[in-house]
């Protein structure tokens, strides 16, 4: 046996299961039948598929294998597990209820999910400079985190014993209820769509900052289930995620202000020329 080539393997195969997960969870949630627990089973089985997409690019770069194949491979894989099965699992628990107007959203958000993974293709595919590492952000909402966002509302709803207000009613539009949950899923795309830049943490190594930054995230984590419940721990995380790109992008805004204007300036004012 090559070992090479067995190791040039193993980033897809952990992308292919990741594919398996979001393709099973889809065909949970197939049928004229589905219950909560479908839905529950299938939002569980996204969690899996979040942990193989989270090793397979780790385990790509390790053994050195990154490839043009992985990265589309990876990113049809992400649209399938992080695109459509949210899109479908939330119809089911939440949107069908919504009628026609409950389609175009999540037709909405796995369009969103698609072009940001166009996007992210165009941009690892651009040449870098010899020596760089990991690139420390990414353009617009990483669709795992919007797919996570979906699925811990649902879990959180589970435990909480229901909220009618999320999954039924809440929203009013010319004397109709709708659920909320319409609101959640166009923000997500829009998120996913947007220009903020979000932290990959790719580039995070064991370092003081590091370990400080994870006590943080655990005794943050450790007060919200103690004050409130274990259910908002996952919901409070990814807003914190959310609102910490956004802060970010506004403090190094006039940074990338000048970065930019002295680029162009240093283009020479051609305007074919990237600033």
């Amino acid at each position: 046996m090559d070992l090479r080539k067995t190791i040039f393997v193993l980033p897809n195969l952990l992308t292919a299961a990741s594919l398996f997960c979001g393709v099973y969870a889809i065909l949970r949630c197939v049928g004229a039948d589905v219950t909560d627990e479908d839905a529950y089973g299938a939002s569980l089985l996204l969690f899996y598929a979040f942990i193989f997409d989270l090793f397979d690019g780790r385990v790509a770069r390790m053994t050195k294998t990154q490839s043009a194949f992985g990265v589309e491979f990876d990113s049809l894989a992400d649209l399938v597990s992080f695109g459509v099965a949210p899109a479908v699992i939330a119809y089911r628990w939440s949107l069908e209820t919504a009628g026609f107007l409950g389609v175009s959203v999540a037709f909405l958000y796995v369009l969103a999910g698609a072009l940001r993974l166009g996007r992210f293709n165009l941009l690892a595919h651009k040449p870098k400079p010899k020596g760089n590492g990991p690139d420390k952000y990414m353009l617009g909402l990483p669709i795992p985190m919007a797919a996570a966002f979906v699925i811990s509302l649902l879990l959180a709803e589970r435990a909480m014993g229901g909220w009618p207000w999320l999954t039924d009613y809440g929203l009013h539009i010319r004397g109709e209820e709708y659920p909320i949950m319409l609101i959640v899923m166009v923000v997500l795309a829009l998120l996913m769509v947007s220009t903020v830049r979000f932290r990959s943490f790719k580039d995070l190594r064991i370092n003081p900052v590091s370990i400080a930054l994870v006590a943080v995230v655990v005794g943050g984590s450790a007060v919200v289930g103690f004050l409130y419940s274990p259910a908002y721990i996952l919901i409070a995380l990814l807003l914190t995620y959310v609102l910490f790109g956004f802060f970010e992008a506004i403090f190094t805004w006039p940074r990338r202000r000048r970065e930019k204007r002295a680029a162009k300036d240093g283009g020479g004012g051609n305007p074919t020329k990237p600033s």
